[in-house]
């Protein structure tokens, strides 16, 4: 049985793997990194006049570009832990994970090793965007507790994502598969009030806008990054946050005890 002296030994020595990988196919990273880059640029230059003329008190780019950073962050977050259910699905479906079930280590490290693996290249992810975004033009009111607060939620949607899309890496059977079923963590953000306020929506659509997870995420992201008070939105994120990585912990740990090579 492994004692948690063990389990952290055996994780940090798969975060080291993964790690090498990562730095071995920089080329994933790059394209991670590109997609919410474009969708920055994309946004604020050719629709950021128009969407942030459209905002209760905006009146061009600049406000569409504050606006708008939050959910783009979210996205940077979400894309890493897409590729996480890709990188798992490949050493699920090429045997990796059968070797390791018969090696003498902790049984989660595998798995731990992806999810930090992931963390790490997500913080990469979220500092070029960030970086991106005050280049051209970003500006928050945010204290230093603030930046804080939104690097935290960051963290916890990121652990909650990563955990998710391990699980459903296992559960994919394909790398083929791995790459589409965690699409929706992409998607979402365009049904929340990323990129628009629900209440500009129609009823039904902004009911569902108001209640999914990642509304209360950039509502508070949104919030600290401009200064503001996030409210109830704050408990709403953490509470989704806990409950989105409980379940997908829970989920990719067992799917880990019976997946094998196809």
């Amino acid at each position: 049985m492994s004692t948690p002296i063990d389990v952290v030994t055996d994780s940090l020595t798969m975060l080291r793997r993964n790690l090498r990988h990562l730095v071995r196919y920089p080329s994933l990273t790059l394209m991670i990194i590109g997609m919410p880059v474009v969708f920055l640029l994309l946004f604020v230059y050719v629709f950021g006049g128009t969407m942030g003329a459209g905002l209760p008190g905006g009146t061009g780019r600049a406000d569409y570009l504050a606006y708008i950073t939050p959910t783009i962050l979210v996205m940077t977050v979400a894309s890493v832990a897409n590729s996480t259910a890709i990188l798992i699905a490949k050493d699920a479906t090429e045997g990796i994970i059968d070797r390791f079930r018969t090696l003498p280590i902790a049984r989660s490290a595998p798995l731990t090793g992806h999810v930090l693996a992931a963390m790490a290249q997500t913080a990469l992810a979220v500092v070029v965007v960030l970086a991106l975004a005050l280049a051209v033009g970003f500006r928050g009111d945010a204290t230093a507790l603030e930046w804080a607060g939104a690097a935290l939620v960051l963290v916890l949607m990121g652990w909650a994502v990563t955990w998710l899309c391990v699980a459903l890496g296992l559960a994919s059977g394909s790398v083929e598969a791995a790459s589409n079923v965690p699409m929706p963590l992409i998607l979402l953000p365009f049904l929340s009030s990323g990129f628009v306020p629900t209440g500009s929506m129609p009823s039904g659509l902004a009911w569902f806008a108001e209640h999914q997870p990642f509304t209360p995420i950039i509502d508070t992201l949104r919030a600290f990054l401009d200064g503001g008070d996030p409210g109830s939105a704050v408990w709403w994120a953490v509470g989704w946050c806990l409950a989105i990585s409980g379940l997908g912990s829970w989920w990719a740990v067992r799917l880990f005890g019976r997946v094998r090579a196809v």
